[in-house]
């Protein structure tokens, strides 16, 4: 058989893995939820109106009153469920190999399959979280505009960057289980530092060196690009889609870089 047909049959097997661990990672969520999906939808709605109630009258308006209170529930939503596929896909690519311990023992299977079907599964609950975004639009009457065909490119593109530093803590966590431990210290400090709940105008207020820090944010160009798109509805500035590239590609790169480096040594330390 040609090296061609063996790397043709090796990216099918691949492929075939991944659907069956999304599929499975699906069923296993919902098995025993009495909402099931549903949940998905209603989740980033009770926390959108959670969240509104509490901080609407502190930062609605912002300090040039760039976002209406009208506005607020909608630009918080969006946010939200996109710092959340972040947060979701890293948190549970990081332990992914370690879960899949008793697998790597006895099945020939390349190792990246596992923190790259984290950041899918994720995806897969993103897009029951745009029902969500879905009824907000419609309950303050956002009518959707043609400039929501950038969303695939905004996807694929926060996709890769969750792909990236899915593969690098995976393959960290193996040799240094605290690296789980201290993820959640970065996410929380994370969610602070991205404008998910308080409104961007807040930076122009900041010293310089944060300024550029939070424009540098990966987070904060992946929330400023769906929210042109739907909140916005204008096409994201070549800033924006510069940086989100930028980090799609860096993070990915660097990724697979450590995850390749260390992998052949994981069966040692699972």
């Amino acid at each position: 058989m040609s090296i061609q047909s063996h790397a043709a049959n090796d990216i099918q097997k691949d492929f075939y893995i991944l659907k069956q661990l999304v599929t499975k990672d699906f069923k296993l969520k919902y098995r025993r939820s009495v909402l099931g999906v549903a949940w998905s939808v209603l989740n980033p709605l009770l926390m959108m109106i959670v969240m509104a109630v509490v901080f609407s009258t502190i930062f609605a308006q912002g300090r040039n009153g760039s976002i209406t209170p009208e506005m607020y529930p909608l630009y918080l939503i969006v946010g939200n469920v996109t710092f959340a596929v972040m947060s979701d896909s890293t948190s549970q690519a990081m332990t992914s190999i370690l879960a899949a311990a008793s697998l790597l023992k006895k099945v020939k299977v390349h190792r990246w399959v596992f923190p790259v079907q984290k950041a899918l599964f994720a995806l897969v609950n993103f897009a029951f979280s745009l029902v969500a975004v879905a009824l907000v639009m419609l309950w303050f009457r956002v009518v959707p505009t043609w400039h929501l065909v950038w969303l695939p490119v905004c996807l694929i593109l926060l996709m890769l960057f969750c792909m990236g530093i899915g593969l690098a803590l995976s393959a960290l966590a193996v040799f240094f289980r605290d690296v789980i431990h201290l993820w959640s210290v970065v996410i929380t400090a994370w969610t602070y530092f991205t404008p998910i709940f308080w409104t961007t105008d807040f930076i122009a207020g900041m010293p310089h060196i944060l300024r550029v820090l939070m424009y540098a944010n990966p987070m904060y160009n992946y929330l400023t690009f769906m929210r042109d798109i739907f909140l916005f509805q204008c096409n994201p500035s070549t800033q924006v889609l510069v940086f989100c590239v930028l980090w799609a590609v860096l993070s990915l790169v660097i990724g697979y870089a450590v995850f390749h480096k260390s992998e052949h040594k994981f069966i040692l330390y699972i």
